[in-house]
């Protein structure tokens, strides 16, 4: 027997150590489609390399497995590299090289580019690929927590993904997939915002993803604060791959391959079972959530491809109201506020699309239609018995749904581009909401079932050319963008948005950048589509107009190619102007957002204006002797006027400073270990009306107490702080790929002080106590309200 058992270590010592990887894929240039033939590919810091053949195909075998840095090159090209290669022995590595040609005509030149420079946007560009992504150190293979790690993106001491970038509000951000709009990004997500506690895109699809934070390209439009691009995977050419991923509250499988000659395929689907994990340790709430993602892609010729893409994501949130048995005072209290204030949500979404690019010699034309929907739902009960419907406080139903057409032309000259293109918008937005409980004060009860429908329209043009020997790129663009949801935003010629862009080379790796914008972003549906109890568009009739954000950034980038190195500086200025604020509450919607629930349905006005500005340093390592490491600083101010104060306040989302510093390093063995370390100063917060929060009439109908809104954001919390760490440990077989890992969020269990909890006061049996001096008010108490715990995860990959 151990003589069998020592032949089959044995074998499998050899498969890890002797059997060899590869790493195969297309050269091509990205103008035009045609094949880049006889190009130079290499293994960096390796003998391994291989060149393309007539139609651009390329194959480097016995590579070892590991993580590699891969390069391709050829004179008259632009150089590109892709960074962190994971060789297996399970399959061939499918790694396709984009390869522009250079206009300066010189041999080969090396461009920085390769970090993420482009034409289009030669600032305020950030890029992360998979391998970054999925070893993230307490980002849990999530993409909205892994961009907590670059300059100017600020993240919350609670569970939930809000983006938060430049001081702006998480409603200021917008995500495309391919090219394709998907709205929302989260399950759970705050309607009329785009946080949410967890990622609907798996990390196994994703290519890369470039977080763009200023000087936004023409041919986007609808945000203020940051585009993110997301590039999914082709599906693999030559046979089936599959992964399954089982994680502490998650199972995913994926699965790609070929479909004929022509098509490929990409699908993704993931169950959870978060729910059973928070009845185990007692929490109040029980939350599912189910997502699924496809992507297709037809050559359907050499100059013509097809794309189809389709995200989608199913969430219930329901109330748990069995008592632990080892509960404190304070717990009990903290679960039974929970369970009069949390409702019981169902929410559904999905985005789907088709791209379609036709290539010549010069350019292509890309044909853009889409499709996506959120359906979201809440009720809750008083002391939530649904026994009696007139115990019912309030019932939510509403859906947003949008139909979209773009179509764009690209044109590349020897040394200038130029893009030109229209879209067209077509949205329904439904609601259905009884609500006894958000006007309790004045008695009045919500009572509204309505349906608007709204067209929006566009067009761009925008171009960049080249300078004193390439030295200098300028990049320009004006896009006018139109709506029929009011009187002001129904004229085009109200919304030109032109920006400009300058990129100067200072030194061969040292660049000096500027720019200088206008940007509109259209209120939340949920604004646009309000009615009163007497069926009036309230907000339409108040000429509620596009979000106005004019913008000024410039800085100073510098690169060490040969290291992976970058370092980059950029200062940032951007005023708002006709912001959206609460006729109820006098509050400007950018304070808002950071929350479950809904934003913007009530009437407001556009006269809130703010700003934020800042200074943020990156200096960035990718993979170079098996270290990589990320540290980021940004200093940031962001205030805005109320109608409820005089002048400028500090918004919401007002940190000040923001530390990321972010570390792993690859060892033998194939074990990797990484940490990430966060510290951001204290967010200001709006305090309780106590007096008026007590009443009974109030607290009966609404089951929380009511925000002082004379003064807005007036207190600010401590700072917040924490550590992440991860290990990974990879095995590579023959036909199959095992990766385990350990992810431990908060390690030394930091307890970040959020705003203090108002909650009644209880007897024994659990019934609110009424005040002995007052019999119209309940007695009400603070109670410590702390966000953090120690937090491993646990989880296995496979692949074959």
């Amino acid at each position: 027997m151990r003589k069998h058992l020592l032949t089959l270590f044995l074998a499998l010592f050899s498969i890890q150590t002797f059997s060899q990887g590869i790493i195969s894929g297309r050269i091509f240039n990205p103008v035009n489609n045609e094949p880049v033939p006889f190009a130079n590919v290499l293994v960096l810091e390796t003998e391994f390399g291989a060149i393309s053949n007539e139609d651009g195909f390329y194959e480097i075998k016995n590579v070892p497995p590991g993580l590699y840095n891969v390069r391709a090159s050829f004179v008259g090209y632009k150089t590109a590299t892709a960074y962190e290669v994971q060789v297996t022995l399970a399959r061939p590595v499918q790694l396709d090289f984009e390869l522009q040609e250079d206009a300066s005509e010189l041999s080969e030149v090396v461009v920085s580019s390769e970090f993420s420079r482009s034409e289009e946007t030669p600032l305020s560009v950030r890029k992360l690929n998979s391998n970054e992504i999925e070893r993230y150190p307490g980002g849990n293979r999530d993409i909205s927590r892994v961009i907590q790690s670059l300059p100017g993106v600020a993240s919350t001491a609670s569970f939930r993904n809000d983006i938060i970038i430049r001081g702006g509000a998480p409603n200021e951000n917008k995500f495309f997939v391919d090219e394709i709009e998907v709205p929302v990004i989260n399950h759970f997500a705050t309607q009329g915002s785009s946080g949410g506690p967890v990622g609907i895109l798996n990390v196994n699809l994703i290519k890369n993803v470039d977080l763009i934070a200023g000087g936004f390209p023409a041919n986007r439009m609808d945000a203020m604060s940051s585009f993110f691009e997301f590039t999914l995977k082709e599906g693999r050419r030559d046979k089936m791959a599959t992964q399954l991923t089982l994680g502490a509250s998650e199972l995913t499988l994926s699965n790609e391959g070929p479909i004929g000659e022509k098509t490929t395929y990409l699908v993704s689907a993931r169950r959870s079972y978060l729910q059973g994990l928070f009845r185990l340790i007692g929490l109040p709430f029980l939350p599912t959530f189910n997502d699924f993602q496809v992507k297709t892609t037809t050559k359907l010729n050499d100059k013509t491809e097809l794309t189809f893409i389709g995200v989608g994501a199913i969430d219930n949130f329901v109330l748990n109201q069995d008592v632990p048995d080892d509960e404190t005072p304070d717990e009990r209290a903290d679960r039974l506020y929970l369970l009069d204030v949390l409702p019981i949500q169902n929410q559904w979404n999905y985005a789907t699309g088709l791209k379609l690019k036709r290539f010549r010699e010069n350019g292509f034309w890309t044909f853009i239609l889409s499709r996506n929907m959120l359906n979201n739902e809440s009720f809750k009960y008083a002391g939530n018995d649904e026994s009696n419907e007139a115990n019912l406080l309030f019932r939510y139903v509403s859906q947003e749904s949008e139909n979209k057409f773009r179509a764009e032309n690209s044109i590349f000259g020897k040394g200038y581009t130029l893009k030109y293109g229209v879209n067209y918008q077509y949205s329904r937005y439904f609601i259905n909401n009884f609500d006894r409980s958000t006007l309790a004060a004045s008695g009045q009860i919500i009572d509204i079932e309505s349906t608007s429908n709204f067209n929006q329209y566009g067009a761009f043009i925008s171009g960049s050319k080249n300078f004193s020997n390439d030295r200098l790129l300028v990049t320009g663009g004006i896009r006018m963008d139109g709506a029929d949801f009011a009187e002001t935003a129904s004229n085009p010629l109200n919304q030109i948005s032109p920006r400009v862009s300058f990129s100067y080379q200072l030194k061969p790796n040292l660049y000096a950048t500027a720019n200088a914008g206008i940007y509109y972003q259209k209120p939340a549906y949920t604004v646009l589509g309000f009615q009163d109890n007497d069926g009036v568009l309230v907000n339409q009739e108040n000429d509620v107009r596009f979000i106005r954000n004019s913008q000024l950034i410039a800085g100073i980038e510098f690169l060490v190619p040969e290291k992976n190195r970058r370092f980059t500086a950029e200062a940032f200025y951007k005023r708002y102007n006709n912001y959206p604020s609460s006729i109820r509450n006098g509050i400007a919607l950018a304070n808002l957002g950071a929350d479950f629930g809904v934003i913007g349905n009530e009437p407001v006005e556009s006269n809130a204006e703010g700003k934020a500005y800042g200074i943020e340093f990156l200096a960035q390592q990718r993979l170079f002797n098996n270290f990589y490491g990320i540290a980021a600083l940004t200093l940031v101010r962001s205030e805005f006027t109320n109608p409820n104060t005089e002048g400028f306040v500090p918004s919401s989302w007002d940190n000040r400073f923001i530390v990321s510093l972010t570390a792993g390093k690859r060892f033998g063995k194939n074990w990797e270990i990484g940490a990430r370390w966060r510290f951001l100063g204290g967010t200001p917060y709006t305090p309780y009306d106590v007096e008026e929060s007590s009443l009974i009439s109030n607290w009966d109908l609404r089951g929380q107490p009511i925000l002082d809104f004379t003064q807005i954001n007036a207190i600010r919390l401590p700072a917040f702080h924490q550590l992440d760490l991860r290990i990974d440990k990879k095995y590579f077989f023959e036909n199959w790929n095992l990766n385990w890992y350990v992810d431990i969020q908060n390690v030394y269990n930091f307890q970040a002080e959020q705003p203090p909890l108002l909650v009644p006061v209880r007897d024994d049996a659990g019934n609110i106590l009424v005040d002995p001096n007052d019999p119209s008010r309940y007695q009400l108490r603070f109670l410590e309200n702390t966000a953090g715990s120690l937090l491993p995860t646990v989880g296995i990959i496979v692949e074959f």
